[in-house]
């Protein structure tokens, strides 16, 4: 029986990119060696403190919430083989996200691929052809130009996201949206879940 070490699993609404305002199961993995000074999960990142839960029973969480979506995050969830939890979600007609920074190659099949590529520790090339979505948060001017470099790597049908940092989205908003007016291959991503105070 395989075992995933599980932070936490709950069913809300995606809040953030191209899925936004789904009905969507999450299911959060501990360990991240990232190291995002801005994070808002910090506590995911020891493996050994999250208690470990079957694929088993995940997958049947997932189906009995009626939804037919799951959301695979972190932490950093492409540090462990998912390859058995894909399979049973997709065997029970879920349609299956990862949120990943793209730094390990994905052991395991998804239908959708949010890359969210960290300066912290550099992503994989993998992680720019399997892209559906490209999301980068933007906590400093700089990060625009930043962004750019990592869309000239992706597919030309990735869609390309903007995200303020959240504890600075009041100062970077007004910067995004205007270069998102000025760019329009992008679009702006806001952590909705965050405004409505839902997990």
């Amino acid at each position: 029986m395989e075992l995933l070490p599980v932070m936490e699993h709950f069913h809300t609404v995606q809040g953030e990119g191209f899925h936004t305002g789904r009905s969507a199961y999450f299911i959060r993995l501990g360990g991240c060696d990232v190291g995002c000074v801005w994070c808002d999960v910090k506590e995911s990142w020891d493996i050994a403190a999250h208690p470990k839960e079957s694929v088993e029973k995940l997958t049947e969480f997932v189906v009995n919430s009626k939804t037919k979506f799951a959301v695979i995050t972190g932490g950093e969830p492409a540090m462990h083989d998912l390859s058995n939890l894909t399979e049973r979600l997709s065997s029970k007609d879920i349609y299956t996200a990862i949120e990943t920074s793209g730094c390990y190659e994905l052991k395991g099949t998804v239908d959708w691929y949010c890359f969210s590529p960290k300066k912290f520790k550099a992503p994989c090339d993998e992680a720019y052809i399997r892209a559906n979505e490209l999301k980068i948060v933007i906590n400093h001017r700089s990060d625009l130009e930043w962004a750019e470099k990592h869309a000239k790597r992706v597919s030309s049908n990735c869609l390309l996201y903007l995200q303020p940092e959240w504890s600075n989205a009041e100062r970077n908003t007004e910067l995004i949206v205007s270069y998102v007016k000025s760019n329009p291959r992008w679009k702006i991503s806001l952590q909705t879940h965050k405004f409505m105070n839902i997990p």
